[in-house]
């Protein structure tokens, strides 16, 4: 009887390990929208630290993200059990506000020409702070370490409030395991990623530097490619944002949802995604508007 019942207690975690793990798999795919933008903005953060300085520094705002994830994950387990009917009002509002984000974005790169000239001149300034002897390093340092967490904060919640959606429903053990687990996942895969991205142009002055012509042809390839790696990190988290945010919307609209399942295979997957990319598109773009009429209501 013992032996019984050790074997069906292995066999219920088994079970419970196998949902987790499939349930942290959706969740990490659903949450692919912000990662982008996140390893992105993270990066962009770090511009303007010494080369000395940048490993520790991505160090002390991913310690950050973990006191942010600590306390965004005891508060969705605390809606989900005593507040299960806002998850789908939360999760509508973080998916409209991930496409809000994209359109946003959007606008910036192509109608606003004088604000994309101000930030290059920012990011000038920035760079020429670290030759300034006046300029207090360590305060500096302090400032983007705090601006760095504080955006963390805004991505971590969309993030986790994505993984609360995907395992609504599920026993709280389930629960809260899959948002322990996107939290400390997340953290890990976006610091790290980071760290070898702010380093890359180090790396490749490192081995251009070096005797041998292949480190040499290594090193210059891979300075020419860290502002490009940039620049797609940006592209690809706004294409994610649009779909993520898209999907979102659309599961909560029987329409569109109805139209997404009305195509099988590949094919149905790519019309998915476009619908998703449509989806989120129209609804950036309504919302980014709704906030400009109340903003200049606002002024006025």
């Amino acid at each position: 009887m013992a032996g019984a019942s050790l074997l069906a207690l292995i066999d219920d975690i088994a079970t419970l390990l196998d949902d987790v793990a499939l349930m942290t798999k959706v969740a990490a795919k659903k949450t692919a929208g912000v990662l982008g933008d996140d390893l992105a903005l993270n990066a962009q953060q770090i511009a303007g630290v010494r080369a000395d300085r940048e490993l520790p520094v991505v160090w002390a705002v991913a310690k950050g993200s973990l006191v942010n994830k600590a306390i965004l994950v005891p508060m969705a387990l605390l809606i989900s059990a005593f507040l299960p009917w806002a998850i789908v009002p939360l999760l509508m509002v973080g998916g409209l506000y991930l496409c809000f984000e994209g359109a946003e974005k959007l606008a910036h790169r192509f109608l606003h020409k004088a604000t994309e000239d101000k930030d290059a001149a920012h990011q000038q300034n920035e760079l020429q702070k670290l030759t300034d002897p006046n300029i207090d390093l360590a305060a500096l340092e302090k400032e983007k370490i705090t601006g760095a967490i504080r955006t963390d904060f805004v991505l971590s919640t969309e993030i986790i409030v994505i993984a609360l959606g995907t395992v609504a429903g599920k026993a709280m053990s389930t629960q809260i395991a899959v948002l322990i687990g996107i939290a400390l996942l997340i953290t890990a895969g976006v610091y790290g990623l980071v760290a070898a991205i702010v380093k890359l142009d180090d790396l490749g002055l490192y081995l251009h530097r070096q005797g041998s012509a292949m480190a040499q042809v290594t090193g210059k390839a891979l300075l020419r490619a860290a502002p490009l790696l940039m620049k797609f990190l940006t592209i690809a988290g706004t294409v994610a944002m649009f779909m993520v945010g898209g999907g979102i919307l659309g599961h909560g609209l029987p329409v569109v949802h109805h139209l997404a399942e009305s195509f099988a295979g590949a094919a149905g997957f790519l019309f998915s995604s476009l619908l998703d990319i449509v989806v989120g598109l129209v609804a950036g773009a309504l919302a980014l508007a709704g906030m400009q009429v109340a903003q200049r209501l606002r002024g006025h």
